[in-house]
């Protein structure tokens, strides 16, 4: 058996190379996309053990990221609507049962001016449907023109897209934008007032208010991710037996036939 592996080794250098390189790649991906799951799974057993912590409340603090960070945390004030964001190009947290392709839309991002302190918490609202015949039309949503109290996780931000040439300040006309991403300096020194170093992203409280907050847990995708390791290996097997079948029937064809069959004579 070893002197037939070294003969299909030694008679086909470059079947072999290639061989070994798709099955590289194919382990190596394979290996990757496990540790994504795993990685996955572990970052939502943390955040699950930070959410069993007390309920932190934004009108008591200051709080730093550091302490308040994937936290749940309430909070009391009066939206600022003419200071929303709206982030596009958002997947539908959850999409609809039975659906299997990711609807766009928005995520609203609007401050929040803590009641009794001198502060704004930027809050990511929720997601809404874009409209896709105008899509400078943004939704339609309510929002309560009196102070309110709010629940949600802290983050350190609203999640980030591929973004051409990067964010850029420009001047707050006191009307809400699209943007691609968000970032909690660059709205700072827009408005150039006090607020805290994260965003909550509010949970749902059974609003009727235009907006969805069924968000996804942190352990979605590692099915899939388990579903592209089993393809990465199953690519890796498959270039070893076909290296191993096309070498057999190369060697009963020439190695077998004119070796052995030479030597008897």
């Amino acid at each position: 058996m070893i002197s037939l592996f070294t003969a299909l080794i030694a008679k086909r250098t470059v079947a072999t190379v290639s061989a070994l390189l798709v099955i590289a790649i194919g382990c190596g991906a394979g290996i990757w996309q496990l540790g994504r799951a795993e990685t996955k799974i572990a970052l939502a057993a943390n955040l699950q053990a930070r959410q069993q912590m007390p309920v932190l409340n934004a009108n008591q603090g200051p709080w730093t990221l550091e302490e308040a960070n994937e936290r749940r945390m309430n909070a009391r004030g009066q939206y600022i609507p003419e200071a929303a964001v709206w982030l596009d190009n958002r997947p539908r947290p959850i999409p609809p049962s039975g659906s299997t392709s990711s609807q766009s839309g928005f995520y609203l991002m609007m401050p929040l001016r803590l009641e009794g302190k001198d502060e704004v918490l930027w809050v990511n609202r929720g997601w809404a449907p874009r409209n896709n015949e105008n899509r400078e039309t943004l939704p339609i949503v309510q929002t309560p023109n009196k102070v309110v109290s709010i629940e949600g996780i802290v983050f350190a931000h609203p999640g980030k897209v591929y973004e051409l040439g990067g964010s850029k300040i420009s001047a707050y006309e006191g009307k809400p934008r699209i943007e691609q991403n968000f970032d909690l300096m660059v709205q700072a020194k827009l408005h150039g007032w006090s607020q805290a170093p994260f965003i909550l992203r509010e949970l749902e409280v059974g609003a009727d208010d235009g907006l969805l907050r069924d968000w996804a847990p942190l352990t979605s995708g590692v099915d899939r991710h388990y579903a592209y390791a089993f393809q990465w290996f199953a690519l890796a097997f498959t270039g070893f037996v076909f290296w191993l079948i096309s070498g057999l029937r190369q060697y009963k064809r020439q190695g077998f036939g004119n070796g052995h069959r030479g030597d008897q004579e």
